[in-house]
């Protein structure tokens, strides 16, 4: 990518809310430099390209491919599949594709406990004659396909290998330029690095920090906090003291304690973990029925607060429970495209 040649870009969206797509736009004036850099080979959300059309370019033929989402269903995996082929380097872009994300939560479920709640259970659903979405339906024209929803959400690199890693929900501007500077300039980290600071976020956090003794957590609408001291200090779960920097600390420095989007910082392997592992420090009893009843009071739902972001990526990955059913065999991608 130097010289008069331009590099190619792809950009895919997988299992994920949109907001990278939209954290793309967020360098500002600076996408008109990735313009003069890369060509948009493909970015389905912006230009009409075709699976097709990628299929039919050579392998290795894409020089940067950025790719947010978690894998949910066969398509996105396919598409896993065949953008690592295509792309000599692989990003994943953002807290969904990096550790699952908040898709990843579905995990403490199974595929037939999304369906019952989303197709039968709520009080809005209008659902008489039990239809479900299926893989194949007959129809008088021919056959229709839908992706196969899995069982489990992954990683994208529990699906194909992964170059780097841009974290985030979604990545902040300043992060995601640091990414393409670094890749035009091939001062990139080595394979696998998480392209970003190894601190934790209460290092970029500008709140007082002193001796942190915990009697009781709050829920945030429970408390107005004060502008200056440490949030977790002030009893709310802030897990900044377990998550990469990178951020600048926005949450915090709003009044909203950090939700750990970076995901861990360096050397750690499991967020939430970590987490645990960093509250048990700051709990002030020694009374296990004490610690018990802070902890069930204050953080009534363990799941959502300390894997929110890393529960796919997680030694745990996903809930055993299933109604004493055994979880469904998933396709591969290349038997349902």
């Amino acid at each position: 990518m130097s010289g008069e040649t331009k590099g190619k870009l792809a950009l895919y969206w997988a299992a994920s809310c949109g907001g990278c797509e939209i954290a793309v736009l967020a360098i500002n004036e600076k996408i008109l430099d990735v313009a003069a850099l890369f060509d948009i080979v493909f970015w389905p959300v912006a230009v009409d390209g075709k699976v097709r059309d990628v299929e039919k370019m050579p392998d290795g033929s894409i020089d940067v491919c950025l790719f947010n989402g978690a894998i949910r269903t066969s398509e996105q995996e396919y598409m896993a599949q065949l953008l690592r082929r295509k792309s000599k380097v692989l990003v994943a872009f953002g807290a969904c594709s990096h550790e699952g994300g908040i898709p990843g939560l579905a995990n403490a479920n199974n595929r037939r406990q999304i369906f019952e709640t989303a197709y039968h259970d709520t009080p809005s659903t209008d659902n008489a004659s039990g239809v479900e979405p299926q893989p194949k339906t007959e129809v008088p024209e021919g056959s229709l396909h839908l992706p196969v929803f899995y069982d489990t959400v992954r990683t994208l690199d529990q699906t194909v290998p992964v170059d780097y890693y841009l974290p985030g929900c979604p990545p902040e501007a300043d992060r995601i330029w640091d990414a393409i500077t670094a890749i035009v300039e091939k001062k990139l980290p080595p394979p696998g690095s998480v392209i970003g600071p190894e601190t934790t976020v209460c290092q970029e956090c500008p709140r007082v920090r002193n001796e942190k003794k915990i009697k009781k957590f709050y829920r945030t609408w429970e408390i107005m906090p004060d502008s200056e001291t440490c949030l977790l200090e002030q009893g709310l779960l802030c897990a900044g003291i377990a998550t990469r920097a990178g951020c600048g600390a926005k949450c915090p420095q709003v009044n909203s304690p950090c939700i750990g989007c970076y995901g861990p910082n360096v050397g750690v392997h499991d967020a939430g973990a970590r987490l645990m592992t960093a509250l048990a420090s700051v709990i002030d009893s020694n009374d296990p029925a004490e610690i018990d009843r802070i902890i069930r009071e204050g953080i009534p739902d363990p799941v959502g607060s300390f894997y929110r972001f890393g529960l796919a990526a997680s030694y745990l990955r996903r809930s055993k429970r299933g109604n004493g059913k055994a979880a469904e065999t998933e396709p591969t991608a290349q038997a349902v495209h």
